[in-house]
């Protein structure tokens, strides 16, 4: 049984005990107004129900970083670390920090008090953000290739094997002739039409 659900702090936001097992990539839904002492919450599509709610020096990195303006900032993603040394009134409670960002071009240095009457430039990477898988330009005759070929004999295996004797070997699903899909979706909807079914 893996107990680490347990462990997990029962809170409405981010705490420290989420990023002390390590940094974690998450990424914003929106952002919204807190209340006085914490104003910005930053909802994550990962944790609903509980929002980061960024620092005042970390609010100054996403400004540095993204703008004043929070309603680009969604669908955008942060890396979030926890930091051991963060005090809170005195007491060395733990926090929260931005360790990179996507949507920058470069790594950022932001100047930021880190204590009273000292400043220090704070580092923020570039979160790389995978790019999306291309999408196929045949998949919707594909789809429907599929769909029919579910209702003839031998299914779509038997489909494929067709298109792959009179193609060179090619995989259906791998096809890039629309020209030869769409005549194969027409060829299909004959033998339905015609009552070849299973």
């Amino acid at each position: 049984m893996d107990i680490t659900d347990t462990t997990a702090p029962k809170s409405d936001q981010q705490n420290f005990d989420d990023y002390a097992t390590g940094p974690k990539t998450v990424t914003i839904s929106e952002v919204t107004k807190g209340n006085s002492e914490q104003p910005v919450d930053i909802h994550l599509v990962e944790f609903p129900g509980r929002p980061y709610k960024p620092s005042k020096s970390m609010r100054r990195v996403l400004i540095a970083a993204w703008g004043p303006e929070t309603k680009p900032y969604a669908g955008r993603q942060m890396k979030l670390v926890g930091d051991p040394t963060v005090k809170f009134g005195g007491a060395v409670v733990g926090g929260i920090k931005i360790a990179a960002l996507s949507h920058i071009e470069k790594r950022l240095s932001v100047n930021l008090t880190v204590s009273k009457g000292r400043r220090a430039l704070y580092p923020v990477e570039v979160l790389t953000v995978p790019a999306p898988a291309p999408v196929n330009p045949n998949a919707a005759i594909l789809g429907e290739i599929g769909a029919m070929a579910d209702s003839l004999p031998g299914g779509r295996a038997a489909i494929a094997a067709e298109w792959a004797a009179a193609h060179d070997g090619e995989s259906l699903r791998d096809a890039t002739d629309t020209a030869a899909l769409q005549q194969l979706r027409d060829n299909l909807t004959e033998r339905l039409t015609e009552g070849e079914s299973k």
